[in-house]
């Protein structure tokens, strides 16, 4: 008997032991599955009132023009430096053109040795004209005299036309400004080879107009209606920090960029202070009336890959669902969305790294001042 009722006790025992540890081995289990859905913050998308539009834009001169040569030589004077101011038709520099200086030298013999003989050649024609009514040469003779007159004047017209070209030639050896401006670009030095038909990143000088500037900014399709010529903008540049611009409408490219979705825009803006640069960068506001509201969120909530920029929407189930939108506006502490958000969307503040579509999330429970607070 008491080796019966000691062999219940050690199976009670090893039982009640097997039951425990089975018991632990779910709770870890359960513990386990608990840990590894994780526990995110959700916010709800903020309204951003559309009061004002700012957009990157590029300062570029309002004319601007290269000075190529039109003579190959070699540099012998230039009378501007960059930054310096010039008028319309003010002499740049001087080429020295002994080759052409030659060839119009030589063209000029030429010419005058041509007429020479077209002078000579009339005068006979002319004579044996007046012979064939005395019958003392034949018609035919007397042609032939007139034909030879004819191509002496049309050889000296063609020595003349070579004449002019090298004259016309001969007045670009003179760099001149095509209008008022600044000289913005010098490429030479005295004593240069200057060659014709260089590429086009060899501009001798370059002059631009700076009184007036031209403003280039790529407008989102979206906010393309509220803009049209005439209407008014500011244009802020980082080297002048406080101080704003007009700038006026001038054209726009009616034609969407496929790339950017954006089209492009062109501003005037009046520079007779001097203030502004070309090739600067520059920031453009435009004011849009009644141009209502757009949904935003905080950085904080966007997932940016290779694949795009998304956000991590929880679904009714408790699962995340990636998203991806479309960025219209960084306004700092708000990013404001042109598409892919709504109103009452959950949105995952601070995803964790590697959230995918269909992960289940537990949800974590605001506190009560931030309840009150939102």
């Amino acid at each position: 008997m008491p080796v019966v009722i000691a062999a219940i006790l050690v199976v009670g025992a090893v039982a009640a032991g097997l039951f425990v540890r089975a018991t632990r081995a779910h709770q870890l289990e359960a513990t386990a599955q608990s840990r590894s859905i994780p526990t995110v913050g959700v916010i709800h998308p903020t309204s951003v009132p559309v009061d004002a539009l700012e957009l990157p834009g590029r300062v570029e001169a309002w004319s601007r023009a290269p000075i190529y040569a039109r003579v190959s030589g070699y540099l012998k004077r230039w009378n501007a430096d960059i930054g310096q101011p010039v008028k319309a038709g003010q002499v740049l520099a001087e080429i020295e053109t002994p080759d052409l200086d030659q060839e119009l030298s030589q063209a000029q013999a030429e010419l005058a040795s041509a007429r020479s003989d077209a002078a000579i050649a009339k005068a006979a024609a002319d004579r044996w004209q007046r012979l064939v009514d005395t019958r003392l040469v034949s018609r035919q003779d007397a042609d032939e005299r007139v034909a030879t007159s004819q191509s002496r004047e049309a050889s000296a017209q063609a020595l003349n036309a070579n004449v002019a070209r090298a004259q016309t030639l001969a007045r670009y050896k003179q760099l001149v400004a095509p209008f008022d401006g600044v000289v913005t670009e010098r490429n030479t030095d005295v004593g240069a080879l200057i060659n014709t038909g260089s590429s086009t990143g060899s501009a001798l000088f370059v002059v631009s107009d700076l009184s007036r500037l031209r403003v280039y900014v790529s407008v989102p399709q979206r906010q393309v209606a509220s803009i049209r010529p005439g209407v008014h903008a500011q244009l802020v540049v980082p080297e002048h920090p406080g101080k704003t611009y007009d700038a006026t409408v001038q054209s726009l490219s009616q034609a969407i960029d496929s790339d950017s979705g954006a089209m492009l825009v062109q501003l005037a803006v009046d520079n007779a202070a001097g203030e502004l640069l070309p090739g600067a960068y520059a920031t453009v506001r435009f004011d849009v009336a009644n141009g209502g509201t757009t949904l935003g969120l905080p950085p904080s909530a966007l997932i940016i890959g290779k694949g795009g920029v998304h956000l991590a929407v929880v679904d009714a189930q408790g699962k995340a669902q990636l998203r991806e939108v479309r960025i219209s506006r960084d306004l700092g502490n708000v990013v404001e969305f042109a598409d892919g958000l709504k109103a009452d969307d959950r949105v995952i503040d601070n995803p964790p790294d590697g959230i995918a579509t269909g992960d289940a999330v537990r949800v974590a429970e605001a506190a009560p001042e931030q309840k009150k607070a939102g």
